[in-house]
């Protein structure tokens, strides 16, 4: 269980993780002119490669053949696997397309719909403050929609897959590690990416050791720019609290945001302003609100009389 008390060395490791999120639309531009789902097939095949790998490395392919017999986890990790190859590549489509500022708005909106779907299948019970976050969310949402003409499809692709995704994983339980999940979870996709490339290469060509040296290391890098982070977030969260993870979450799309807008020059009519400013509004309410609520939750319990064991009698 994390302290309470902030380790340096968990502020560096979630700094660290959330970081190299922020700079993924930079590698993925980097890659051109591989397509989506060739980079996506090949992070699929690359991770699972480099997970086995640390499986080796750390001895722990005895726990995880303990897993392959656990039929809710195999059925679990399928679904998750799914749900992450689809926001792979939404994401990966909305970085290589000009859609970097539309795909931070999706993981600022996350915590949001993770709210929702914890009301709506989990019948959680939401205190006054997440309501409001939720009501500003939505209008934000129904804002950008009339400025785009269109609700922000990718946006929404990103921060649902990624909520689901989320929601699995709680189901699954801390009985699976974050290599042993990723590695579960890619395996699952290999056939997948393995039909994605021959059809990549029947029709526009595979781009792997086709256009340079330099293309063909850093698609051959996708495995360790996958999982990497996924490390580094699995060990900040056992050494900090989830509140501070909570706050620290909002890095790497804040950083995929400035990226889009002063890097890549993505427009940002005044609709888009407001929008985006209505969610952060909405961030700051839901972060306010658990802050205090954990507080008082916490004076609370100091108040409460200390519990005393059965008295005696003669």
């Amino acid at each position: 269980m994390p302290d309470s008390r902030l380790s340096s060395t968990g502020l560096a490791l979630a700094i660290s993780a959330y970081g190299l999120w922020g700079f993924l639309p930079l590698y993925f531009l980097l890659l051109e002119p591989s397509t989506p789902i060739e980079i996506v097939a090949w992070r699929i095949m690359l991770s699972l490669v480099f997970c086995a790998l640390l499986l080796a490395v750390t001895q722990a392919f005895r726990p995880f053949a303990v897993l392959l017999r656990d039929r809710r986890v195999m059925r679990l990790s399928l679904l998750a696997g799914i749900l992450i190859a689809i926001n792979w590549i939404v994401y990966v489509y909305g970085s290589t397309n000009g859609f970097v500022v539309e795909a931070a708005l999706g993981y600022f909106i996350n915590p949001i719909v993770s709210i929702a779907l914890g009301v709506i299948f989990l019948r959680e019970r939401l205190r006054l403050g997440q309501w409001v976050a939720v009501g500003i969310s939505v209008i934000a949402v129904l804002v950008l929609a009339i400025g785009y003409g269109q609700p922000p499809w990718i946006s929404l692709a990103l921060a649902f897959s990624f909520g689901f995704y989320g929601f699995i994983k709680n189901r699954m339980g801390g009985q699976v590690s974050a290599v042993a999940g990723l590695t579960l979870e890619t395996a699952w996709l290999v056939p997948v990416a393995i039909a994605a490339l021959v059809a990549v290469q029947l029709t526009s060509g595979i781009t792997l050791g086709t256009s340079g040296l330099g293309h063909a290391v850093l698609l051959s890098l996708a495995g360790i720019v996958t999982a990497v982070p996924l490390l580094l977030f699995a060990a900040a969260t056992r050494r900090l609290p989830l509140s501070v993870m909570g706050f620290i979450q909002y890095f790497a799309p804040l950083l995929q945001f400035v990226f889009g807008v002063a890097v890549l020059l993505e427009p940002m009519p005044l609709e888009r302003w407001i929008g985006f400013a209505l969610v952060w509004l909405a961030l700051v309410v839901l972060s306010v609100e658990a802050v205090v609520h954990r507080r008082r939750a916490a004076r609370d319990r100091r108040a409460l009389p200390p519990e005393t064991g059965p008295v005696e009698t003669v």
